[in-house]
């Protein structure tokens, strides 16, 4: 599957890759619920870990000379939101990771909607992908993570 992914996702317009990050952290997120559900605190680290990696990289990325107050909002977003998956992993909270991945997904539709407008997707250049390890198991060590685009 990790494989499939990787090949559905190069040469894909870096809006589209966009989505594709956040529904990484919502995968992420879920795979934390199930942790907590199960009381695998290792496990709900692990899956936190790794959507964190993802929102530091969305963050490290955005172009504040170029954006303008969009991209301060989005740093905004990409704060607050990980101040509240901190939160929720802390007292390990079902609750908390749900309402983190309302946020996640309401700001992922939003992107949605600017790939399926060609006029709106300015920069269809191709970007390729290859995250660090295999993206598709939550449970693997979180340690060394990281996304290269």
């Amino acid at each position: 599957m990790a494989s499939y992914r990787e090949h559905a996702l190069e040469g894909a317009a870096a809006v589209d890759l966009v989505v594709a990050l956040y529904d990484g952290i919502m995968r992420f997120l879920y795979a934390a619920i199930t942790a907590v559900e199960r009381g695998d605190a290792n496990a709900r680290r692990a899956a936190v870990k790794r959507a964190l990696d993802i929102i530091i990289h969305l963050q490290a990325r955005l172009r504040m000379d170029v954006g303008g107050r969009p991209a301060q909002v989005l740093s905004e977003f990409y704060a607050a939101i990980f101040a509240q998956i901190l939160q929720a992993s802390q007292s390990a909270s079902s609750a908390k990771f749900q309402h983190a991945i309302d946020c996640v997904r309401n700001v992922r539709d939003a992107w949605r909607e600017v790939a399926r407008d060609p006029s709106a997707n300015f920069d269809s250049a191709p970007v390729h992908i290859m995250p660090s390890r295999s993206a598709a198991d939550p449970t693997e060590s979180a340690s060394g993570s990281s996304w290269t685009v």
